[in-house]
C-alpha cells in the first residue's frame, strides 16, 4: 500500500536518513558485503547445477542395479522378550 506511493524525492529521503544514522563508511562496507553475498550465491548456484550434470552423466553411465538387500536380518526388538 505505502510503498506505491514513495516517488524518487521518497527515494532520495530514506537514503539521506540512512546515510545520516549509520554513516557513509557502515553503508559501504555493508553494501560491499551484499555484493560479496550476491557473487557467492552466484558461484553456488552454478557449482551445484556442474555438479547435477556431472552426477547425471555418471548415472547414465552406471545404470545398472545392484542389490542391496541386506545379508542377515536385522534383530526385532520385540523377539527379544
Amino acid at each position: 500500500m505505502f510503498i506505491n506511493n514513495i516517488g524518487p524525492w521518497g527515494l532520495l529521503l530514506i537514503g539521506v536518513v540512512i546515510l545520516v544514522m549509520f554513516g557513509r563508511g557502515k553503508v559501504a562496507g555493508l553494501m560491499g558485503e551484499v555484493g560479496k553475498g550476491i557473487t557467492a550465491f552466484k558461484r553456488g548456484v552454478k557449482d551445484g547445477a556442474e555438479e547435477l550434470e556431472n552426477q547425471s552423466d555418471d548415472t547414465v553411465a552406471s545404470a545398472t542395479a545392484r542389490d542391496v538387500t541386506p545379508e542377515t536380518p536385522r534383530d526385532n526388538p520385540s523377539d527379544r522378550a
